[in-house]
């Protein structure tokens, strides 16, 4: 038999085309499984970055919210502290300072002249009163006395000293101290306004008493 029969008849056996059949549904299903492959992987890899992107969003969210967190209580307690200072380290009144002075200048051993009080714009909450005074004593005292300003109940703060003159062991100082007190009190006790800077500074008063207000005290 021919060489171009034998194919004829090859050709035109079931067989033949069993096995050619099966070779495109093989070759059919293994594209169709890389296809499905490939876009598994690439459906994993999109949903893998969504995924990440949502972790750093959140992560971000969280920070930036983190000090919110609590922050009515932090307001309350905050608040709280607020009323419990003012009870406790802010004066009643404008003679409660004078005294209070008076007290610790007398235990340090300093002696306090040409005090001036004045008081400034009034606060919402507090309003600032100055104390602008001389202070002479022994260093030691002095020391002694800015101290138990600094650490007394009453909230004091010393604005500035500057010397004013020296002699044998006696010392010479102008002291700037402030203290505050609610409006409604610093209203009540008379005292003149704090000058502004370059302003001509208030005569002192003539009244008689320590602690009368706009007093120039011994």
């Amino acid at each position: 038999m021919s060489r171009p029969s034998q194919w004829r008849e090859r050709l035109a056996s079931p067989l033949t085309w069993h096995f050619a059949g099966f070779a495109i549904l093989l070759l059919l299903v293994i594209g169709l499984a890389i296809r499905l492959g490939l876009d598994w992987a690439a459906t994993n890899g999109r949903s893998s970055n969504a995924l990440a992107g949502k972790q750093a969003r959140w992560k971000v969210l969280d920070l930036e919210t983190a000090p919110l967190r609590g922050l009515e209580k932090r307001v309350e307690e905050s608040a709280r502290q607020i009323h419990a200072f003012k009870d406790k380290r802010i004066p009643a009144s404008y003679s409660l300072i004078a005294s209070r002075i008076g007290e610790l200048q007398v235990a340090s051993g300093v002696r306090l002249t040409r005090v001036q009080y004045t008081q400034g714009a009034p606060g919402s909450d507090l309003t600032e009163i100055s104390m602008d005074a001389g202070i002479s004593g022994g260093y030691s005292q002095i020391m002694r006395f800015v101290n138990s300003l600094e650490r007394d109940q009453t909230f004091f703060v010393i604005r500035g000293m500057a010397l004013t003159g020296q002699q044998g062991g006696l010392v010479n100082l102008r002291l700037r101290v402030s203290t505050w007190l609610r409006p409604a009190d610093a209203a009540a006790s008379g005292l003149p306004p704090t000058p502004e800077p370059g302003e001509t500074e208030p005569a002192p008063s003539s009244a008689g008493a320590r602690g009368a207000p706009g007093k120039e005290g011994e």
